[in-house]
């Protein structure tokens, strides 16, 4: 059986900053074949590789800022996060911990380095995902969902070599946590030397790696540290073996077919639901968030 092919292995992008508490490379929208309409559903990837941040009174973050249409993942391998938004989500979550934020018809939210984090710094290392909605659920009800990461599917490779966690989806008929309006995969594969796991999804299904630590091969194929491997559309099946110790990031999801409309904080469906969108975020119709 033909193996699913490597389309593209990229390499970090320059950084830029996301408020004063993330220091990003930008993947999605951007470089070549990384479009949102290209990697939808996910329709943002930001990824803060290892920086070290020193000690602050005050902690460092993102301050109260808008979002409607779609979910914001974040995803900690180093440092903690505090978050909050207007419709009483929120929570702290430290390595291996994801949030999943639903903004759907609209919140206010904003995101620091947790207190305690921030007075003693350290390294810092993070992915933040945008997850697009489809057009029948963009205006549904905002929810949170907090996932620690004892609560992630966890399947041991029968070499003993790794293991691949299950934040969403399905994995050896191991299923994740994540509540998703579309199907998606969502894993964390943690390898040690020679570890080698088989992954199989829909060949429609836009799938990518990002490699968090250490070295892989993908279908022989070598991707470094903080490189995201991009992958065809042409079969199901491929292979990841660990070089090094590695930790990868693996996100693979049914194409949402419709329409986007995006521009700053808001994804939509048209220009005209923009425009209501920047309106009813003027009018205060997105609730109240302390600074």
């Amino acid at each position: 059986m033909k193996k699913r092919t490597v389309e593209l292995v990229m390499a970090p992008p320059e950084t830029h900053w996301v408020g004063d508490g993330f220091r990003v490379h930008n993947f999605i929208p951007g470089g070549y074949h990384l479009e949102m309409e290209r990697m939808t559903p996910f329709i943002l990837l930001d990824y803060n590789s290892k920086y070290t941040f020193e000690p602050s009174e005050r902690p460092l973050g993102v301050g109260v800022h808008p979002h409607r249409g779609f979910e914001t993942v974040t995803i900690a391998y180093k440092g903690r996060v505090e978050h909050h938004d207007s419709h009483g989500g929120g929570g702290i979550i430290g390595e291996g911990d994801v949030q999943w934020m639903t903004a759907a018809g609209g919140v206010l939210h904003k995101e620091y380095h947790e207190k305690e984090w921030s007075r003693q710094g350290g390294e810092f290392q993070m992915v933040q995902l945008w997850v697009n909605l489809p057009a029948a659920d963009k205006m549904s009800q905002p929810k949170y969902q907090a996932i620690d990461n004892a609560m992630m599917g966890k399947v041991q490779l029968a070499d003993g070599k790794g293991t691949v966690e299950v934040i969403a989806g399905e994995y050896g008929g191991v299923r994740g946590p994540a509540s998703t309006f579309t199907p998606i995969h969502l894993y964390n594969l943690r390898l040690k030397r020679g570890g080698k796991v088989g992954l199989s999804f829909p060949a429609e299904y836009n799938t990518g790696l990002l490699v968090i630590e250490g070295s892989v091969r993908v279908n022989g194929e070598e991707a470094p540290a903080d490189h995201f491997v991009l992958m065809a559309n042409d079969s199901e099946a491929f292979d990841v073996e660990a070089g090094e110790d590695a930790v990868v990031l693996v996100l693979s999801g049914e194409p949402i077919r419709e329409p986007i409309a995006a521009h700053g904080p808001f994804v939509m469906n048209t220009r005209e639901e923009l425009v209501q969108a920047f309106d009813d975020f003027n009018k205060g119709k997105f609730g109240y968030l302390e600074e």
